[in-house]
Formats: structure tokens, sequence, C-alpha cells
């Protein structure tokens, strides 16, 4: 039975994206960012799907062993690490990599048993100010990852930018610059450049690209969409038609009496509301697509529910589909009107919207 609102993911899209990634990074590998469910694509699915990635970067153990689980046999990097001597081990059976980024972790390498060996990456905070070791804290915290012996299989050196989507950031220099001399004589190879990093700071490509949203086909940039960078959007939250109605001039719709109207309307209601992830903020007049033209968000988004107005498409009828975002409808877009980012949009649609790779 098909559902009434649905999240269509395109396999096509995504490998695509993918290898959009490569072009511009064409020196680099490749860790694919699934982290939160890729991005609300589905990690699974979408790591299956981009099996040709060099890595997959996921944010907590569990999202790693649902990966394993899965089949996924390729190199998985744990962005947070690991806060436990029980994690730490599971990694070590699962051939995790760790990304090592305070005092405690470095203990816990320090205390594990001889037979556990790993791939560490050291996080080192040059400016983001949330993880990784402080300048002065990153030499000695160097050393002894150095001094791990057998226990440490290769150590390889990653940064986080607080301000890539700025393109002519000083912040971004700055961190560029304390990042090289931080590591400087080092040989390990280097991570830093995220999606925005990665079109707009050539000189952070380095070793290794860690892309989240570019692989969705989604723009890091606020005055860009994904298809102006080369990108191709993945997701289509698409919902259904499910009454029309007329409005008088002057009557007013949903809660709060919000939305007025003009004149005599038409208003089509959609099966799509705050408990499918919609944003409650969304105003009057933000665009939804019906029959291939837009229609104006008419009144409060409510938990299962939208109106639209659609008194200027002809035709509009129970059944139709109502595209809320997609490759004719930018994410980007839709987070504008809500005063928010497309990484939360994307991330918020919730578990009751089936998703299907297509």
């Amino acid at each position: 039975m098909k559902s009434l609102i649905r999240a269509e993911v395109s396999a096509a899209a995504l490998r695509a994206n993918l290898a959009r990634v490569r072009e511009v990074a064409p020196a680099s590998r490749v860790m694919a960012v699934v982290k939160a469910n890729a991005y609300g694509h589905g990690l699974v699915p979408t790591a299956l799907c981009l099996a040709d990635a060099d890595a997959f970067g996921v944010a907590r153990i569990d999202e790693a062993l649902a990966l394993r689980g899965a089949g996924v046999r390729g190199r998985i990097v744990l962005l947070e690490g690991v806060f436990n001597a029980e994690q730490l081990a599971e990694a070590a059976r699962q051939s995790l990599d760790i990304v090592v980024h305070e005092a405690e972790q470095l203990e816990l390498l320090e205390a594990a048993p001889s037979g556990q060996r790993f791939v560490v990456w050291a996080k080192i905070d040059t400016g983001m100010n949330r993880l990784g070791f402080r300048p002065s804290m990153a030499q000695s915290a160097l050393r002894r990852l150095d001094a791990l012996g057998e226990r440490l299989l290769e150590l390889r050196l990653m940064t986080h930018f607080a301000s890539a989507d700025e393109r002519d950031s000083s912040l971004m220099r700055q961190q560029l610059a304390r990042f090289d001399v931080l590591t400087q004589g080092r040989r390990s190879e280097r991570s830093l450049a995220n999606s925005a990093a990665l079109f707009a700071q050539p000189q952070s490509h380095a070793d290794w690209v860690r892309p989240g949203l570019a692989l969705y086909g989604v723009s890091p940039f606020a005055d860009q969409v994904g298809r102006s960078l080369g990108l191709t959007p993945a997701m289509r939250l698409v919902s259904t038609v499910i009454a029309v109605r007329k409005v008088s001039a002057g009557e007013t719709v949903g809660y709060g009496g919000v939305w007025r109207a003009a004149r005599d309307s038409q208003v089509a209601i959609v099966a799509a509301g705050y408990g499918d992830g919609l944003p409650r903020a969304l105003p009057n007049g933000t665009p939804v697509l019906i029959r291939g033209a837009r229609g104006e968000l008419a009144g409060r988004v409510s938990m299962d529910m939208i109106a639209v107005d659609v008194t200027g498409i002809a035709g509009v009828q129970v059944g139709d589909a109502a595209l809320l975002w997609g490759p004719e409808l930018p994410v980007e877009e839709i987070a504008a009107h809500a005063g928010s980012i497309s990484y939360e949009l994307l991330c918020a649609v919730s578990q009751r919207v089936p998703l299907a790779l297509m």
C-alpha cells in the first residue's frame, strides 16, 4: 500500500554526487559522511549505494554497528570516537577507525590490551572550539599516540572548520594556518575539508575530504542551491492531497486563523505536518508544488496536515501529489522560508515517513 507521504531517494543522484565530489577533489580520497541516518536519507541504503566511497563517517558506534550488520565491510570512521573500554573493544572487533580528541580517549588507548589495534585520527582544535586537542595540548597528545606501539596501526590527522561556508572567512584562513603549523614535519594523512571547504577552499582538500551535505545534492552555501554546484538533489519529500475545499473571501484557515482569504479561494489539504518533520515555523506563502505549479502554504503547519492555497492551479483534486521539496523545489528554499538550514529539515524527516531508495 502506497503511503500518503514518503521520502523518495534517488540512488542515481547519490552516485552522481559522489562522482562530482571526486571531480572537484581528484587527488583526495572521500570519506562519505552518513551520520544522522545519512542526513535523513537512510543510513544503510545510502552506504550500500555509495559503496565506492573510500570510507564512511559516522558520529556514534551504534551507527557503525548498523553498517557492519548490513554487510558494509569498508572503512568506517567514528567521528566522535569512543568513550569507554567496552566501546573501544567493540571498535577493535569491528575494525573501526577512531577519532581521538580528548585526554580521556588517550587514556583508554593507553590502557587497551595489546591485541587491540587501531587506525587513529587525531583531531586538532584549530578554532572550532568544540572537539579536538587545543593547540597547547596537540604536540603532547601526538607524542602519546606515537608511543602506543603496536596498538597504533596508523595515525592520521584532522580538524574541522567553523566557517567554511563563508567564502572569505578570516577564521578559515587562521584555522588552515594553525593546522599547518601544528602538523608540520609529520607525514600522516590529513583530512580537513567538509562540503563547504570542498567547493570554496581547494587548498584544504589534502588527503581526504569529508563531504556530507554535498553527497545529498544540497548546497552548504546560503546563496546557492545544489544544482549551481553541479550536484543533484537526492530526496523528494512528496505527499498527497486528501481534501479540496472552497474558502470564501474573509474566512480563515487553520489554527489561530493566521491566514485569511483575500478572495474566494480554493484550498488543498495535504497529508504532511510537523509529525512528519515539517517545521512548524513555515510561514504563509511557503511554496508547495502541486500539478507542477506552486501553491502557497495557507495557515499554520499542524501535526498531520497543511493547507495550501491552490486558487490559481486548475484541476487540483484528492489524490494529487504535493511536493514539499525535491529537485523541482529546492530544500534550500524551503529552509530559508523556515528561517532554518537545509541540514535541519533533512535530518528532521520523521520515522513515520517511509523512505524508499529509487
